[in-house]
């Protein structure tokens, strides 16, 4: 029951502010949400909106099946989901899109203050991935850092948490690994991997 703005305006702020609004939202959303039942009832309202209604980006759900599909493509996601019951959240919402966590190779879920770059080497290392062929993907700096720190190439998009502005000019991400759309994300990925020619409809 709160106002954050448009993409644009979520995309420019910063931490918590991202959710609560900005200097014209802010006032009115946080009378809302002081206290812990306020709290739990954030997480709650993420947690019905992600398993009811959230949908993938468009080409997203194609994607990963092509990846899940294709020999020799180890695949896996790497997650700081906030709702209730993570796992369970995000299968729900990828289910709805056909497509079957259980058939990654990893997915892990990760506390907030925990590194993605720990998880990253973990799976890279376990399972013997040569760092010159292995990817992730990311929409805000610290993935960038993290597959960097990691030992791997970053594709990053700046059509989620940040954007290509700032993504650019105060990250200094370079262009060139950045996709704006899904759709450039998912050409990039399959192009980079040799699976142009082999898309999972």
């Amino acid at each position: 029951n709160m106002a954050i703005g448009d993409e644009e305006s979520f995309q420019k702020r910063r931490h918590i502010f991202k959710y609560l609004g900005g200097l014209k939202d802010f006032p009115s959303n946080i009378k809302k949400q002081i206290g812990k039942q306020s709290r739990k009832q954030i997480i709650q309202t993420l947690t019905e909106v992600y398993r009811e209604e959230a949908q993938l980006y468009p080409h997203i759900a194609e994607l990963i099946r092509t990846l899940i599909a294709a020999p020799d493509v180890i695949v896996g996601l790497v997650t700081r989901n906030i709702t209730n019951e993570p796992e369970e959240t995000l299968r729900q919402l990828f289910r709805r899109h056909d497509v079957d966590l259980d058939a990654l190779d990893f997915f892990i879920h990760i506390p907030v203050r925990e590194e993605k770059r720990v998880e990253f080497r973990a799976a890279r290392e376990r399972f013997n991935i040569n760092p010159a062929r292995s990817y992730i993907c990311g929409d805000e700096e610290k993935d960038f850092l993290a597959a960097i720190d990691s030992g791997m190439h970053p594709f990053m998009v700046s059509y989620g948490f940040e954007s290509y502005k700032r993504l650019t000019k105060k990250f200094k991400v370079p262009e060139e690994i950045i996709s704006q759309t899904s759709a450039e994300l998912s050409e990039r990925v399959l192009h980079g991997l040799g699976l142009n020619n082999v898309l999972q409809c």
